[in-house]
Parts: C-alpha cells; sequence; structure tokens
C-alpha cells in the first residue's frame, strides 16, 4: 500500500520533534502537525519560561543577603519586562526548534489533526486527510481544573506567565512540582502566596526529609501552607477572587491557581474510534516500544501517562525512531531518573527514597544538614540536606536527595555514576572541591544510621 509519508506526528512537543528529526536524518519522510506552537509544553508554556521565572525570582533571596557582603541593593521589580523578555527567548526557541526540524525535511502542518484510521488523520482546517506507514501522537497534556463553582475564575500554569499584571495575593491549590514551583515564583517577586493542599505535606512520595526541609524552606520566605483542605467554590468578592475551602473558611486572594495535576490530551484524537486502547485517566496505553494496541500508532510523552518530564519525552521519541527507522530496538529503562524540583530551595532527587530503600534490603543512611555557604555571614538559618543512601557496607548508592542551591545541577553528575552502578566506596574515591557543597557527596565517614532487616539502628 502506498501512503503519503513514512510518518505522522501529530504535536511538536519535545518528544514528537525529537522523534520526527531521528525519523528524518534516517530517511524517512516525515510530517509534524503542531496547532500551537512548535516546542510544546516545556519550551513555550512549562519548563523553560518556569525556570526564567524562578531565575527572576530568586533576585529576592541575593539582595536579602547582599548586605552582609558589604552591599547595598535599592532595587524594584517590573513584571512587564519579565514577560516581554520571556516572550523574547520562548520566541527563539520555537525558531530553533522549527528550524532543527526543517534541516533534515521534516515537513510542519500548523492545524489540528484527527485519527481517522490506522494509516490516516483529517487536517481539521485544510480538511484534507494524510496517510502514513507509521503514526506517532505526541500531543503532550493539559492542566487538570477541578469540577467546583467558580472554577473559571482560576489560572492554571498555562495563563500564569502572561498575567497583565501581578496580583497582590494568590492562593495556589496543589502539592507537587507545580504548585511548589510556583509559589517560589509569587513569593520572590513579592505576592503574598498561600498553597492549599489536601495531604499532610507537600511532594508526597518523595524523602521524608527533603519535604521537611523543603517545607521548612519555603515558610521561612513567608509561604503560608494550609494542609488536609481543598477548595470547594470560587466567586468574585469585588476586585479579588473568594475561595471557599473544604472546612467552610472562606477567604479573598487576588488570584487563585489550579496545579492539581495534569490531563493527557487524548479528547477528540479520534483514538478510540481508531482502536486504540485507552487508560481510564485517557492515556494512551503502550507497551515498552511505545506501541499502542493498533500497531501502526505509537505515542510518547506525557499522553502515555509514564513519566511526565521533558528529557523522559525525548528520549522516548529518540527510541522511537531508533526502532522504527534504524533497525535498532531500543527501550527506555524508567529505572533510574533524575529529576529536580525548582523551587526555593531547590531539591534534586535520583534513585530510592530511605523509606522505599529499607524496604527492600540492609542499608546505610548518610545524612548533613549545614548552612549553605552564601548564608554564613547572614542571619539565614536555611539549612541544605544531603541524603546518600547505599547498600549496607559502602555497598551500592540507591539514592542521593539534595536540598539547597544547586540541588538540580548536582543531582545530574550524581545520576552518572549511579547509572553505572556506584558504590559508597566509589564515591569515596573522588577528591573532594573545597569549599563546596557537593564535596559533603564524597565525605561522608560513617553512616548516620542504619537499616537492617527493615528495623532502623541509631539517628
Amino acid at each position: 500500500m502506498s501512503f503519503d509519508y513514512d510518518l505522522i506526528v501529530i504535536g511538536g512537543g519535545s518528544g514528537g520533534v525529537r522523534a520526527a528529526r531521528m525519523a528524518a536524518s534516517y530517511g524517512a519522510k516525515v510530517v509534524v502537525v503542531e496547532e500551537y506552537r512548535v516546542g510544546g509544553t516545556c519550551v513555550i508554556r512549562g519548563c523553560v519560561p518556569k525556570k526564567l521565572y524562578v531565575y527572576a525570582s530568586r533576585f529576592k533571596d541575593q539582595f536579602d543577603v547582599a548586605s552582609s557582603f558589604g552591599w547595598q541593593v535599592d532595587a524594584s521589580f517590573d513584571w512587564p519586562t519579565l514577560v516581554a523578555a520571556k516572550e523574547k527567548e520562548i520566541t527563539r526557541l520555537e525558531h530553533a526548534y522549527t528550524s532543527n526540524l526543517q534541516k533534515p525535511g521534516v515537513e510542519i502542518v500548523k492545524d489540528r489533526a484527527r485519527l481517522t484510521g490506522p494509516n490516516s488523520v483529517q487536517i481539521i482546517g485544510q480538511n484534507r486527510e494524510l496517510t502514513a506507514r507509521y503514526i506517532l501522537v505526541a500531543t503532550g497534556g493539559h492542566p487538570f481544573i477541578p469540577d467546583i463553582p467558580g472554577a473559571e475564575l482560576a489560572i492554571t500554569s498555562n495563563e500564569a506567565f502572561d498575567l497583565p499584571a501581578l496580583p497582590h495575593s494568590i492562593l495556589i491549590e496543589g502539592g507537587g512540582y507545580i504548585a511548589v514551583e510556583f509559589a517560589t515564583i509569587f513569593a520572590g517577586l513579592g505576592v503574598n502566596t498561600t498553597i492549599v493542599y489536601r495531604g499532610d505535606r507537600l511532594l508526597r512520595g518523595f524523602d521524608e526529609d527533603m519535604r521537611i526541609g523543603l517545607e521548612a524552606g519555603l515558610e521561612e520566605r513567608g509561604i503560608r501552607l494550609i494542609y488536609g483542605s481543598t477548595i470547594t467554590a470560587l466567586s468574585h468578592a469585588g476586585d479579588d477572587i473568594s475561595a471557599t475551602f473544604s472546612n467552610g473558611v472562606t477567604a479573598p486572594y487576588g488570584a487563585v491557581m489550579f496545579a492539581t495535576g495534569r490531563t493527557p490530551n487524548t479528547q477528540g484524537l479520534g483514538l478510540e474510534e481508531a482502536g486504540v486502547k485507552l487508560a481510564g485517566n485517557g492515556a494512551i496505553v503502550v507497551d515498552a516500544y511505545s506501541q499502542s494496541s493498533v500497531p501502526s500508532i505509537y505515542a510518547v510523552g506525557d499522553v502515555t501517562g509514564r513519566v511526565a518530564l521533558t528529557p523522559v519525552a525525548i528520549r522516548e521519541g529518540w527510541y522511537f525512531a531508533e526502532t522504527l527507522f534504524n533497525n535498532n530496538r531500543q527501550a527506555v529503562d524508567y529505572g533510574l531518573i533524575p529529576t529536580a524540583v525548582f523551587s526555593e530551595p531547590e531539591l534534586g532527587v535520583i534513585g530510592l527514597s530511605e523509606t522505599e530503600a529499607a524496604g527492600k534490603c540492609d542499608i546505610d543512611v548518610y545524612l548533613t544538614r549545614f548552612r549553605p555557604m552564601i548564608n554564613t555571614l547572614s542571619s539565614r538559618t536555611e539549612r541544605m540536606i544531603i541524603k546518600l543512601i547505599t547498600e549496607k557496607d559502602e555497598g551500592k548508592v540507591l539514592g542521593c536527595h539534595i536540598l539547597g542551591p544547586g540541588a538540580g545541577e548536582m543531582i545530574q553528575l550524581v545520576a552518572i555514576p549511579m547509572g553505572m552502578n556506584a558504590t559508597k566506596a566509589d564515591f569515596d574515591r573522588a577528591m573532594a572541591v573545597h569549599p563546596s557543597a557537593a564535596e559533603e557527596l564524597v565525605t561522608f565517614k560513617a553512616p548516620s544510621y542504619r537499616y537492617r532487616k527493615g528495623e532502623k539502628i541509631g539517628g
């Protein structure tokens, strides 16, 4: 059977772009259909602008300690300037992504696509059909908005980057990456910030010491934390928004933001009609090689509900192209993925938490808390936390958890030896860089405490 293309990619985000580029470089005829802007959530309204805004918010901390180093700072902040600078940068990146697709010959169609069969899609705006040997769905996800009265009055991470003005206060519902990162941003830019979360502590699933340390760091920056509650209704209150909580309390805020998770973008794509199996949350069910229940249809990235991280989507897109267009069958290993939460304090993590590791084998835990050197001349009391978890008797490193300045950068480097099955003894052989926070990783002399048969010993 003759097809128009070897590959149609629906979605121009990180995973789709990588798959398209790689497939085209292997000689495939490829088209990417993207209805919005090339670059996807990460580049346009996710990781990249988020990190830029986090940088902006951190100047307040720098100004706070500047006097202890002899500087006198008289600073003011202008929100429109930041928004304009952000837009300039993501526009540059969008052009770079587009150029990188075009160089190997990928065609780009700016429109919406809908599956009409196992090998065909309809281009909605142009009312035409394209066919391909393979179809890759890489449509990402969108913010989940709770079904409550007045939900339309709130914003999500999609709108937060382009507000016409900063609110005087903001209530953020959620307890994950997005909630704590945007709380950092708004608080650092001078907004009175509150987080409300249904759980008893932020970042469920992370190591408990890191969660406690993060909580303390957020509170030190003036962020109010409300646990065990949710927003049940929103309404206008003059120029503010009135939020009603599940405990019956009502309070006004300048803005309300939902950071309550994300949902796969599968609605209206014709997936079920084409025979593609979906999970209960709407994610596309795929195998280890990103193949759906329809042999010619694949999916990568957040739309699959696997691991919602940009580098993972990129790796999935790369391995998809390797498998189908380079005769090099590859499956992504999800077992050891480093991650960073760009909050303040920053958090970097790879491997098992203390609780997870203690449930698997006998372990040694190395833990240190200290003031970051930049704070030692000031009155700031915030502690940096570094934890290394190993198999007993200087065995394999099972987890590394860092809270404090540069944690994201450090954890990326730790991922390399851990990916090589490094042991505590291997870490010990590394020479320390002094003075640095990272030197703590290679200078632990003895475990802070141990677990034997699941029981904690010492500490």
